[in-house]
């Protein structure tokens, strides 16, 4: 092998290396893309605020999907981020697949913040990040819709339960607050 081909691995590996240290922990994850199961890694959202949402689409609390999306669009230049992963879990409240799910909150709530594909969010078979915030945060989701929110640093901050109005005056100042902060 010559020099050059092996100073650019070496700069391969570490490059790869340094990129998986900054990640946090929190954002330390893969999940498929819920429109196309393309996996998508999760430290893309590194240095934003970042929403972790548990969603369904046949629950009292979908019309929540207006108000996140309304969030989302106003806030998403500043730097925060929502992430719904659709869940199954409460209710049976989540029976389509993944392609049914994306239309219905397409077309129904013209969601546009990235979802990811269904997934257990409690329990044994409980998909890894959401194994992460409730072991941080000793908050599991007991409905659809409860939000955690992750600030630029990537540190969980908060835990709110499914009936928290995202577009309440008490939660949007904790969206400005963690958006004033420096990463």
């Amino acid at each position: 092998m010559n020099k050059f081909k092996l100073f650019f691995l070496i700069v391969l590996i570490l490059t790869g290396n340094a990129f998986a240290e900054t990640c946090p922990t929190s954002l330390n994850y893969t999940f498929p893309r819920l429109q196309d199961n393309h996996p998508q890694s999760l430290c893309q959202y590194k240095g934003k605020v970042v929403m972790v949402v548990n969603t369904a689409s046949y629950c009292g609390f979908t019309p929540q999907y207006e108000s996140l999306e309304r969030i989302y669009s106003h806030y998403k230049n500043k730097g925060l981020v929502i992430l719904g992963f659709p869940s199954n879990d409460f209710g049976h409240q989540e029976p389509g697949s993944n392609q049914e799910i994306a239309d219905f909150c397409s077309k129904t709530y013209g969601v546009k913040f990235p979802m990811f594909g269904k997934s257990d969010v409690i329990g044994r078979q409980a998909n890894p990040l959401f194994k992460y915030l409730t072991q941080i945060t000793k908050d599991a989701p007991t409905w659809n819709f409860h939000k955690y929110l992750i600030n630029k640093k990537g540190k969980v901050v908060a835990s709110y339960a499914s009936d928290a109005d995202p577009e309440s005056p008490e939660f949007t100042k904790q969206v400005n607050s963690l958006l004033e902060e420096k990463p």
